[in-house]
């Protein structure tokens, strides 16, 4: 695999995102560090968010506290990541338990949602009331996932969302999953999710999958939920029925904490998945402003004649030719999203070969930037 660089700032226009297709923030969308600081600068200019939650959704909120002063002294701008309710002094606008409850509470949840927002207003498609301002509403769950069926998660959950999307098309609704259980891959808790997750595919919605951003570590390797994981993050590393470890105190006791991670409360959890919870939150601020998640896919290919990709399909080895146009970066990406090459050194009116090799066959993303505008092509390795 090649080198990748994970920090770095582009000056760019990012627009509030439409969706043509299923806009998933998972395990995926923990890797803060490659969320551009304009991005983040364009959500806080651009969002004004409502969040109704009980205790398990709190952890998004505690992690986001402790988040500013991690990342001030990591490098970054200082307090980049700030939020509060009102977005004053350049920070995010997040109005935390706007809405009382949780989605657990079927009707209760629709009606405070309505009653905070106000009728719709036909002109901007968001609230009338003190909250016109509104554009982003997203509910968490408790522990009410694995007690659903398959018929009650859509009359209670799935179609008053969509209800809810219909009425006020001005405002982005998220949905979400519910917290793991230790109940497994067969449990009702995962069943729920998944149908979540369907429907979400299925129907273009925003899913901030929590249950699965707590199914693994920051390295990605291994499915906790499949190995009985509950919402502490304890889990069945020997198959012999009990829970014996802990991924998350076990990554957190062999990484640095202040550089690697960072101590945070997080409700019935541990602090490294309040960390998690965080940097993806803040992942789907910024793709909801308009960030493409770092892969193109969800916002369509954006192509141009003055960048050209050769050959393609190809057996790794490509040719990216710039004419008139100041390219800066290259990036690939594969349909996970995950980064596999970047690069920094093109130089305009040239060619730039890219070496491939070792990468698996199938279809990747190539972005190339070039000032304020992203070249985005699929390819193909066979």
């Amino acid at each position: 695999m090649k080198k990748i660089i994970t920090v770095f700032s582009l000056a760019m226009l990012w627009g509030f995102q439409t969706f043509s297709q299923a806009f998933i923030i998972n395990h995926n969308s923990t890797k803060i560090l490659q969320i551009p600081e304009a991005a983040i600068e364009t959500a806080k200019q651009n969002l004004h968010i409502a969040y109704g939650h009980t205790s398990h959704g709190s952890q998004l909120i505690f992690g986001m506290n402790d988040l500013i002063a991690f990342m001030n002294g990591n490098g970054y701008t200082n307090n980049l990541y700030a939020w509060n309710n009102g977005g004053t002094d350049g920070a995010l606008d997040l109005h935390d338990e706007a809405m009382s409850g949780d989605v657990g509470y079927y009707p209760d949840w629709v009606n405070n949602t309505r009653s905070y927002l106000g009728d719709p207003d036909p002109e901007t498609g968001r609230g009338t009331g003190e909250n016109e301002d509104v554009n982003v509403i997203i509910w968490s769950w408790c522990g009410q996932v694995a007690s659903q069926s398959e018929s009650s998660m859509i009359s209670n959950y799935l179609a008053p969302m969509t209800e809810l999307e219909a009425d006020y098309p001005g405002i982005k609704f998220v949905y979400m999953t519910g917290h793991l259980d230790g109940s497994g891959a067969s449990g009702n808790l995962n069943l729920r999710n998944e149908q979540i997750r369907a429907y979400c595919n299925d129907n273009n919605k925003i899913l901030y999958d929590f249950a699965d951003i707590e199914s693994y570590d920051p390295d990605g390797e291994t499915d906790y939920m499949a190995l009985m994981a509950n919402d502490n993050c304890d889990y069945d590393s020997d198959d012999n029925g009990s829970l014996d470890k802990n991924w998350a105190t076990e990554w957190q006791n062999s990484h640095a904490v202040d550089t690697d991670w960072y101590e945070c409360y997080a409700a019935h959890s541990q602090a490294l998945n309040g960390n998690l919870k965080a940097y993806a939150a803040w992942w789907l601020w910024a793709s909801i402003a308009g960030w493409n998640q770092g892969t193109g896919i969800s916002t369509g290919e954006q192509n141009s004649p003055v960048v050209s990709v050769f050959p393609n399909p190809s057996n790794g080895k490509l040719m990216v030719t710039a004419e008139n146009s100041s390219i800066n970066t290259i990036e690939i990406y594969n349909l996970m999203g995950a980064k596999v090459f970047y690069s920094t050194d093109i130089i305009p009116l040239s060619t730039k070969e890219i070496d491939l090799y070792g990468l698996a066959n199938g279809i990747y993303v190539i972005k190339i930037y070039g000032g304020a505008k992203i070249y985005t092509k699929k390819i193909v390795i066979q």
